[in-house]
């Protein structure tokens, strides 16, 4: 494999957002060289998705006339984010596998394996990136708020950052349609990848099965105590989850879980409270490029900040200060209810203007009330 300081590690996946990835920066006059990352099943056998994915990768590369590899990081997959991601989920916690996939993975075993060879990296996230007074990047917001990713990059590392960028970061989602319809690239119509990151078109739940089994268990109505019903597993869900219950007159939610004892309390309504929160105690503080605040977290009223306690379109605000004595720990207090506040969720922190991605926080499962 040819290595070149001025040439730019493209990293894609067969979709239409990585190709246009390439269209747009083959039209900047930039040498490239494609790169895809290939993850077998949790069986080690190939997996037929991945053999349509790099199909298309390679009419990609042939219609630019661009270097083309295939890079295995089959292991590193399954030994860290996916081992990650049952853990996770056995303790009762809700994981973020396509976090921990970017952090570790593409970002991770990638560039020190291959990226770092090259001028720099790009992919086809919604993200962009910017520079301050002194020089420093940051991982800034894309301009299509609904295909915005920043929340999944929000656990990589300066370093990781400084080594990428996000060409599609300035363009809405329609817009790269259009662009590979005028192009025609082969991909054009090709549906977005749904699911997580790397496992295809794999069912979580069945994947959850294969790996942790079945644990029946009583799903309980919280206010009355009333048994409704039967789940499978607590790992089958998550707080705030409303399908996939079984439960008939709903809407009923996922309130909270008892795993020692297995049960999987409900609460029926829209606006049933026991849904909401506003109290986020965060650990395991993860800051891109720098900590933000400095001291001004320490103080008793904390500091204006926006968030995402889940992948949505839409920003929340609130303010978050560090907790004494705690390192690494921080309670966020929003403005308005949060809905399924989940421990073991990631928790993307912004700008007041919601324009920089600073970092994250984990959600713990601790009494915040108790330390604010």
């Amino acid at each position: 494999m040819n290595t070149d300081s001025q040439t730019t590690a493209v990293l894609i996946s067969g979709g239409v957002d990585s190709a246009v990835v390439v269209h747009r920066l083959v039209e900047q006059g930039l040498p490239l060289h494609l790169f895809y990352i290939r993850i077998g099943l949790d069986n080690g056998e190939g997996d037929c998705s991945a053999d349509e994915d790099i199909e298309m990768c390679t009419l990609i590369a042939r219609r630019y006339g661009l270097p083309f590899d295939v890079v295995s990081l089959h292991q590193e997959y399954w030994d860290n984010v996916m081992d990650y991601a049952l853990r996770t989920v056995k303790a009762g916690l809700t994981p973020n596998p396509d976090i921990m996939c970017n952090s570790i993975i593409k970002f991770g075993y990638f560039e020190e394996r291959w990226g770092h060879n090259f001028l720099q990296t790009a992919t086809g996230h919604y993200a962009s990136t910017l520079f301050d007074a002194e020089g420093r990047k940051w991982l800034a917001t894309a301009v299509d708020p609904v295909k915005d990713q920043t929340d999944f990059l929000a656990r990589i590392s300066g370093k990781q950052l400084s080594h990428l960028i996000f060409p599609l970061g300035e363009l809405p989602k329609a817009r790269v349609r259009e662009i590979a319809v005028e192009a025609h690239l082969p991909n054009a119509f090709r549906k977005d990848s749904q699911g997580i990151c790397f496992l295809g078109k794999i069912n979580y739940n069945d994947f959850i099965r294969r790996h942790l089994g079945e644990k029946p268990g009583p799903i309980v109505e919280i206010e009355s105590g009333r048994i409704l019903g039967q789940h499978r597993g607590y790992w089958f869900h998550t707080i705030g989850q409303r399908k996939g219950l079984g439960l008939s007159g709903g809407p009923w939610f996922v309130v909270r879980k008892d795993i020692e004892n297995n049960t999987i309390f409900v609460s029926r309504g829209y606006d049933t409270e026991k849904q909401y929160g506003r109290i986020l105690h965060l650990s395991e503080m993860h800051f891109i490029t720098c900590d933000p605040w400095g001291e001004a977290a320490s103080a008793p009223e904390g500091v204006s900040v926006n968030f995402k306690n889940r992948h949505m379109p839409n920003f929340l605000s609130g303010r978050i200060r560090r907790v004494e004595n705690m390192p690494g720990e921080y309670i966020l207090t929003s403005d308005v209810d949060v809905q399924g506040i989940a421990p073991g969720q990631f928790t993307a922190l912004y700008d007041t203007e919601h324009k920089v991605c600073f970092g994250s926080g984990i959600i713990t499962g601790g009494n915040a009330s108790a330390i604010i």
